[in-house]
């Protein structure tokens, strides 16, 4: 997040959270700014008593009660790491009798439930969050060219092969077959050429 910021700043001359909170407001301005600021734990171990006590918290937070308290949501998608949030969902889906995912649809709309349903699409698999992009930037007609392109070079070097094998799991073809069915020349060598194949 550091090296966003840093690449943020040099490019637009401002602080990337400034501009955050200038141009958002309410809950999801508090979302966007804690995202932003990468206080996200990044430990792989579980803490089996902590994950029940969120779950149970989240659940407060929601389905419990009339009203949601949006900012309980916040502390817990924006810092726990993904294997305690994943912890955290396995129990919260046993507690309210539904996944998380639900609960955020009837409990947020707008852009603030498009930022918490991705927080949690992402932590449960980054990989096909991606695939599911990259779907969509070439589904109907035309392509959205913006979003392939910052998928595959954002990718490419990090886990575009994790995100391929999801591609042809979910989608029953492979990524490389629908970019070149949906580019052509040098464009599609060049991505063609990113995601070697």
């Amino acid at each position: 997040m550091a090296a966003i910021k840093l690449a943020y700043k040099k490019e637009f001359k401002n602080e990337l959270e400034d501009d955050i909170m200038s141009d958002t407001s309410g809950h999801l301005k508090r979302i966007l700014v804690s995202m932003s600021t990468g206080g996200r734990e990044e430990n792989d171990e579980v803490d089996a008593e902590k994950a029940a006590a969120d779950a149970k918290a989240l659940f407060e937070a929601g389905e419990k009660q009339l009203g949601t308290d949006e900012s309980k949501f916040n502390v817990i998608l924006a810092t726990r790491s993904f294997p305690q949030l994943r912890a955290t969902f396995d129990i919260y889906a046993k507690l309210a009798k539904k996944e998380i995912e639900d609960s955020i649809k009837s409990e947020m709309s707008g852009h603030l439930e498009k930022a918490m349903l991705t927080i949690v699409s992402v932590v449960r698999n980054k990989a096909a969050f991606f695939a599911q992009l990259l779907h969509r930037s070439m589904k109907g007609l035309g392509t959205d060219d913006k979003l392939l392109i910052r998928v595959i070079v954002s990718r490419c070097e990090k886990d575009l092969l994790r995100i391929k094998a999801e591609y042809l799991k979910n989608y029953n073809k492979p990524l490389a077959k629908d970019i070149a069915g949906d580019t052509s020349g040098d464009y599609r060598a060049m991505l063609l050429a990113l995601i070697k194949d």
